[in-house]
């Protein structure tokens, strides 16, 4: 009978022995050894859940490139330079056209620049040379843009950013004859790619920072 009493008190009594021991222990957890510090911590989460993953990967070619820039003259740029060459400054096509946004030599040579190499190797360069040609193109145009933007040819809305990435691609004489016969003199280069798709793909951004100068260079 003793025996079984002495059973039923040990049995508690250790546990509450354990229970001390355990909430006792002088020894403290270093919560240094988890820091993050010095450690690279690199996240790429999109915030937008359309955007899919070969276009996050193109940014690795051209860190300027985002598809958040909207409307505005910088996603223009960007969105044209993604079209031409993936937003590549190196990139020279099957054709012999060079850099971030595809020039052809004569272009070049038209905003002063002579130095092929040198330009390929010269990111502001090249930006300088796009603002050039788009504000020389502008000039050709501004009759154009003022009697067009706004009217709808084979149902595309005309519109200012529309026209000069046309004349981006196919230059502004092409442009003029595709909206001067009313979409029926529809460009089309290499690649099959025409003044038309440019009109629409490339329409509505705000390109009013660029002035018409007719004698617009780069250097």
């Amino acid at each position: 009978m003793i025996k079984s009493i002495a059973s039923y008190v040990a049995l508690p009594l250790t546990i509450c022995f354990l229970l001390y021991v355990s909430f006792s222990s002088d020894e403290s957890i270093e919560l240094g050894t988890y820091s993050t510090k010095g450690l690279v911590l690199n996240y790429t989460v999109s915030q937008d859940a359309n955007v899919k993953d070969n276009v996050l990967a193109s940014n690795e070619a051209n860190k300027s490139f985002s598809p958040y820039l909207g409307k505005s003259f910088v996603g223009f740029k960007e969105a044209l330079a993604f079209k031409e060459s993936g937003g590549n400054y190196a990139s020279v096509n099957t054709y012999g056209y060079l850099g971030k946004y595809q020039f052809g030599k004569e272009t070049l040579k038209m905003i002063g620049i002579y130095n092929l190499q040198q330009f390929l190797r010269n990111p502001k360069l090249q930006e300088k040379a796009f603002m050039a040609n788009a504000a020389r193109n502008k000039w050709i145009l501004r009759r154009d843009i003022k009697n067009f933007v706004g009217k709808r040819i084979n149902g595309v809305l005309v519109t200012e950013s529309g026209i000069l990435a046309a004349a981006h691609l196919a230059g502004p004489g092409s442009v003029k004859k595709y909206l001067r016969s009313y979409g029926i003199d529809n460009f089309s280069d290499g690649f099959g790619t025409t003044v038309e798709y440019y009109m629409k793909k490339f329409s509505g951004y705000d390109t009013s920072t660029v002035k018409p100068n007719r004698l617009a260079k780069a250097i």
